[in-house]
C-alpha cells in the first residue's frame, strides 16, 4: 500500500505511475479489451481508488497506455524510414514494422482500438473510438511530417504530405485490422500488395534538396 511519504519522494510518483502502467500492460496482454480497472488494481496490488488517484478514470489510464505504445511504435517506424535502403524497401519496412507491432501484441492493439462487448456496467460509458481516433491522427501527422521533410511535392507540398500521411495511416490501420482478424495471407504478401498500391507517385517524386532524402 502506498504511503504519503512515498508519494512525496522525488520521482516516486512518476516511478509508481510507470509501475502501474506495467501492471496494466500485463492485464491488457491477458484480457485485451476486457481489461478492467478492478483487474489492473488487483494486478498492481492496490485498491481501485489509488489507481484513480494516478489516472483519474479508465479514460486516463487508456490515454497513458496509448501514449506509451504509440511512442514506441513511432520510434520503430522512424527507424524503418531512416534505414540505409532504397525507397521502396523503406516503404515496405515501414508497413511491415506496423504489422509486426500489432501481430506481436494483438491484445494490446485490440484494447486500444476495439471496445469490449461485455464491459462491466460501471465502465460501459467508456468510448474507445473517442480515444483511439486521436492516436491515428497523431500517427498521420507524424508520417506527414516525415514525408514533407523528405519528398519534393511542390506545389502545395505541405498539404499533400498531410493527405498522404493520413491516407497511408488509414490504409495501414484498416488493412492491418482486417488482416489481424482474418489472416487471409501472410504478412509479406500483405506488405507487398500495400506497397504496390502506394507506389505510384511516390516512386517518381524527387527528394527535397534541403531534406535528408527518402
Amino acid at each position: 500500500m502506498e504511503t504519503t511519504q512515498q508519494a512525496g519522494e522525488p520521482g516516486a510518483a512518476e516511478r509508481r505511475r510507470r509501475e502501474l502502467l506495467e501492471a496494466a500492460d500485463r492485464v491488457v496482454l491477458r484480457d485485451g479489451p476486457k481489461a478492467s480497472m478492478n483487474a489492473i488494481a488487483a494486478e498492481a496490488g492496490i485498491t481501485k481508488p489509488i489507481l484513480y488517484r494516478h489516472f483519474g478514470d479508465k479514460a486516463g489510464l487508456y490515454q497513458a497506455l496509448a501514449v506509451r505504445h504509440t511512442d514506441a511504435l513511432l520510434d520503430s517506424l522512424r527507424a524503418a524510414l531512416d534505414a540505409p535502403a532504397e525507397r521502396r524497401r523503406r516503404v515496405e519496412a515501414t508497413l511491415d514494422t506496423y504489422l509486426v507491432a500489432i501481430e506481436a501484441r494483438p491484445q494490446v492493439y485490440r484494447f486500444l482500438m476495439h471496445p469490449a462487448e461485455d464491459s462491466h456496467a460501471a465502465e460501459r460509458g467508456f468510448d474507445v473510438g473517442l480515444h483511439s481516433a486521436p492516436l491515428l491522427r497523431r500517427l498521420g501527422e507524424e508520417l506527414a511530417q516525415v514525408i514533407g521533410e523528405r519528398v519534393d511535392l511542390r506545389p502545395g507540398g505541405e498539404r499533400l504530405a498531410r493527405v498522404w500521411g493520413h491516407g497511408i495511416v488509414g490504409m495501414m490501420h484498416a488493412a492491418g485490422d482486417w488482416w489481424l482478424g482474418e489472416r487471409p495471407c501472410d504478412r509479406a504478401e500483405l506488405v507487398t500488395a500495400l506497397t504496390d498500391l502506394l507506389w505510384g507517385r511516390l516512386a517518381t517524386a524527387g527528394n527535397r534538396p534541403d531534406g535528408p532524402g527518402f
